[in-house]
């Protein structure tokens, strides 16, 4: 056991205690620091839980069972938020894990992994595609405030009937993603698998062969555990909030979002360490292009079932905080080389938009 899956398996410690702090009617933030801690081992092993079972049920299923529950934890914590009616932090969190990803997650890989290697590569054309793919993401993000901009009087179920027909047409460009990515064009893909070395390929070899049902009973129990957490989380966000003195806006974008992906952060970071930048890469740009092309429209459907009016009509602070951050990503990734400055460009970025969120009222 990695030093990595000590610690994670110690800070599981948070799960029940973050039931006992609600049930003693802790102070708000306490509650809301703890079980934000609690989650992080949760995501942790619903995610290696889900490549294992991955490993094990072959590549196409194994693919799709990855791009669904990659992102398990920003989706149950929406949908809890949603189910409290807690629309406008939905929405900030789905934009601030995709900046997180992006500028954070990203930036940090490419700085450290710089600090050891002058230069480091990875596949411009996967980068290139899915550079791409966010530009269509920031496409979606930008016309609900377009419409809204430019029309007069203009009725909310508008701008609710083309966010459900917006989130059908993300929803079926992810699946052709899929499609590209584990079909058509697996072998552009594939190449990654390359960067890891014979141990290590040994050591998931022999992972592998472990029992099935033992990663899909984890996977279930972390599920159903990470739901409750994300409740008491939900709980006492709105009174954390008002103590802290924070916006709703600053906790969407930037609080929530470090918790749900503090385990991807640190994955991309470590990959980029060991001079693996496809795998980093792969990490950080695409758990952002699922949040954008599967998450949210997902949200966005089940919001409207629910009868909360979630929508993609998103603050326009926040779609420019996104449109930065994938026009700065796109710049640096489409040549397939990277070096440890790049990184501190996407991480002093990430910090500028860190303080306007902080700042703005």
């Amino acid at each position: 056991m990695t030093t990595k899956d000590k610690i994670l398996l110690y800070m599981l410690v948070f799960v029940p205690i973050s039931f006992i702090t609600e049930w003693l009617h802790l102070h708000p933030v306490i509650v809301f620091v703890i079980s934000g801690l609690a989650i992080i081992p949760l995501a942790a092993w619903i995610a290696n839980s889900t490549e294992e079972i991955a490993a094990v049920v072959g590549p196409s299923l194994g693919g799709l069972l990855n791009a669904t529950f990659g992102n398990a934890t920003e989706m149950i914590i929406s949908i809890v938020a949603l189910h409290a009616g807690l629309v406008e932090v939905v929405k900030a969190s789905i934009t601030g894990t995709v900046v997180a990803n992006l500028l954070l997650a990203l930036g940090a890989a490419i700085f450290l992994g710089g600090l050891r290697f002058k230069e480091q590569n990875f596949q411009p054309k996967v980068a290139r595609i899915n550079a791409s793919s966010l530009n269509l993401a920031l496409v979606v993000l930008l016309t609900p405030t377009a419409i809204d901009f430019t029309s007069k009087g203009l009725q909310a179920t508008t701008i609710n009937n083309f966010s459900a027909v917006a989130a059908i047409l993300l929803l079926v460009f992810y699946l052709l993603m899929l499609l590209f990515s584990m079909k058509t064009h697996r072998d552009m893909y594939e190449l990654r698998a390359t960067e890891l070395d014979e141990s290590e390929q040994a050591d998931k070899s022999h992972q592998h062969e472990t029992s099935l049902w033992k990663n899909i009973a984890i996977l279930l129990i972390c599920t159903i555990a990470l739901v409750f957490v994300s409740d008491v989380l939900v709980a006492s966000l709105e009174k954390a909030i008002t103590t802290l003195g924070f916006t709703s806006l600053f906790t969407g974008v930037i609080l929530i979002p470090l918790f749900g992906g503090a385990v991807e952060y640190i994955t991309a970071a470590t990959f980029a360490m060991k001079d693996k930048m496809d795998l980093s890469v792969a990490v950080a740009m695409g758990s952002s292009l699922q949040i954008a092309m599967f998450v949210a429209p997902i949200l966005v459907l089940v919001g409207q079932l629910m009868g909360q009016p979630m929508n993609l009509d998103f603050n326009p602070f926040e779609v420019l905080a996104v449109a930065i951050a994938v026009l700065i990503t796109n710049s640096i990734s489409t040549d397939g080389n990277s070096n440890w400055l790049e990184g501190a460009l996407l991480l002093i970025t990430y910090a500028v938009l860190g303080a306007a969120f902080y700042f703005h009222p």
